[in-house]
């Protein structure tokens, strides 16, 4: 140490503190981007970077619907709350449609001089038998899905595409939910690098030799990240100390959070139309095929026995017989190309009914702390080690720097 002391050693040693508190904060502030991005990988591999998160978007997705869907939503009570009687009816119109387009285009496709030349009242006629038939039709269709909706709706697949459609999704739902934490981690580097800088500035005045400056910027960058990660999680069970309550930043805000992910969710992944599209259209279509191949086949049986007498009189009993199963395909392929465009008439009744903002938010608000962590932990536990060791290179680099700057 030398014996004099100068002005210039004082704004020497005091920046010591200001810039680790700066470096603290920027490894800090460095590491959370380098979570989120860039979305897509950037460079030639193996050399470049995709963000922490879209590069395990599919293996952290699968672990939050997995946790979906033991705790927050049984996609099977939520279909059991639908009144078929009152989603037929809210799909009774276009249903009329369809029945009369499939009419039309059987006629036309098996008799069709004798359908063009049919008088209007018997076209109503055959109309309004098959339409009055249609609510019950419709009603066993919707019992159908609903006993097997676990196999017709996969709800992993559902989020899953989701997330590969939108690449950006898991980054705003980390980052929506976890907002004041990495808010918290950011500030938290700049606290607590400037007190290790303390520490550091009164070691450097004794004993300065290269290496300090740079050791202490791996340590802070290091420290500050760890500590961080810890406070944002840890302790689980609030712990009262001279009444005041200490618990996991994270933790503390689950009733906040439950409302901003239910929202997210609702919105983003588990709309009303994504999950009839995926019962209907997707996962479940095989399935629905089969449901629609035994109902609409019993529809054609039914109405049959009801016309048979006004058809008899354009056709004999073997020529309708002969042509009965060609009906039952054309009537089967149409109202499966119809159905999923008739149930959007329902969606505003099954999202009042399903409720599934609401209803998400406030299993959410009742996890125990152990699983409502888990809402946000994948975000972190993937890969978190990979963080705290960027902020010790950084945090190193940062040393080195500052000690050609201030002592060369």
């Amino acid at each position: 140490m030398d014996s004099t002391f100068t002005i210039n050693d004082f704004f020497l040693y005091i920046s010591i503190p200001l810039i680790s508190g700066f470096v603290g904060w920027f490894t800090n502030f460095a590491a959370i981007k380098m979570m989120f991005y860039p979305i897509h990988f950037f460079g030639i591999r193996p050399f470049g970077w995709q963000g922490i998160i879209p590069a395990k978007s599919t293996k952290i997705a699968s672990k939050s619907v997995d946790l979906l869907t033991a705790k927050l939503l049984k996609i099977e009570d939520q279909f059991a709350l639908l009144d078929p009687d009152i989603v037929s009816h809210e799909m009774e119109e276009s249903l009329s449609k369809v029945t009369r387009k499939t009419v039309d285009l059987i006629m036309q496709s098996e008799i069709p001089y004798l359908w063009e030349n049919s008088p209007t009242s018997v076209k109503v006629s055959i109309y309004e038998t098959i339409e009055q038939k249609i609510p019950g039709v419709t009603e066993k269709i919707l019992y159908d899905i609903g006993s097997n909706i676990r196999e017709m709706l996969d709800l992993k697949k559902l989020t899953l595409d989701t997330v590969l459609e939108k690449p950006g999704l898991l980054n705003e739902i980390f980052m929506k939910c976890g907002e004041k934490e990495f808010k918290f981690i950011e500030i938290s580097g700049l606290y607590f690098g400037f007190l290790f800088g303390l520490v550091q500035m009164v070691i450097a005045y004794f004993y300065n030799p290269w290496w300090l400056l740079p050791l202490f910027g791996i340590i802070v960058g290091y420290a500050t990240n760890w500590l961080a990660l810890k406070l944002i999680f840890e302790p689980k069970e609030p712990i009262y100390f001279l009444g005041m309550r200490f618990q996991g930043l994270f933790l503390q805000r689950q009733i906040t959070v439950a409302e901003v992910y239910s929202k997210i969710i609702t919105q983003e992944v588990l709309t009303t139309e994504r999950i009839f599209r995926y019962t209907l259209q997707n996962t479940g279509k095989k399935k629905l095929s089969q449901i629609f191949n035994i109902r609409i086949s019993e529809l054609v049986d039914d109405t049959y026995d009801d016309i048979k007498d006004v058809i008899q009189k354009f056709v004999d009993e073997d020529f309708a017989q002969k042509h009965l199963q060609i009906v039952k395909n054309i009537a089967h392929f149409t109202f499966m190309a119809e159905f999923h465009i008739c149930l959007r008439d329902a969606f505003p009744y099954a999202d009042q009914v399903f409720d599934l903002k609401n209803n998400i938010q406030k299993k959410i608000e009742n996890l125990p702390y152990d699983d409502f962590e888990g809402l946000l932990r994948p975000a972190f536990k993937e890969d978190e080690w990979i963080l705290i060791i960027v902020g010790a290179i950084l945090g190193g680099c940062a040393g080195v720097l500052q000690f050609v700057l201030l002592f060369q």
